[in-house]
C-alpha cells in the first residue's frame, strides 16, 4: 500500500492520492494558517477506523443474514497534550445500524469482532 502527498499551495494544503488515482484534499488547522482546503490529518485517522471498522461490520453481518439497511458511524477522539504533540487519549466510536428484524446479539458480536480482530486501523491504534 503507498499513497502520495503532494503540496498544493506553499502553505498547508495537501492532496493525497493512492495507487487507483482516489484523491484526498488535506489542510491544517486556520489558527496555523490553512484554509479549510481539506480534512486534518488527525480526522483521517478517525475516517481510517470508521471506514475499516464498517466494512467489516457489513461484511460479517451479510454472513450472519441480517438484513441490514443502514449503518452510521459517530466517531469522536479525545487528544491530550504530551510534549510537542497532541495524540489522542480516547477514541469513542457509536454505531448507529437500522434494518428489518435485526438481532442486537449478532450486531454486538459483529462490531466486536471488528473492532478488536479485523479492523487493521484499530489494531494499529490500540496500543
Amino acid at each position: 500500500m503507498k499513497v502520495l502527498i503532494q503540496q498544493q499551495n506553499g502553505l498547508f494544503h495537501f492532496k493525497g492520492k493512492n495507487a487507483a488515482g482516489i484523491e484526498v484534499n488535506i489542510d491544517a488547522n486556520p489558527e496555523i494558517g490553512g484554509e479549510d482546503k481539506g480534512v486534518r490529518p488527525m480526522e483521517l485517522l478517525l475516517y481510517g477506523v470508521g471506514g475499516c471498522t464498517a466494512i467489516d461490520a457489513v461484511l460479517i453481518l451479510k454472513k450472519q443474514k441480517e438484513q441490514v439497511t443502514n449503518i452510521s458511524i459517530e466517531i469522536e477522539g479525545e487528544r491530550e497534550k504530551i510534549g510537542e504533540a497532541t495524540p489522542f487519549k480516547k477514541i469513542h466510536v457509536k454505531f448507529i445500524v437500522e434494518g428489518k428484524n435485526l438481532s442486537s446479539t449478532k450486531i454486538e458480536k459483529a462490531i466486536s469482532l471488528s473492532m478488536e480482530k479485523y479492523c487493521s486501523a484499530s489494531k494499529t491504534l490500540e496500543g
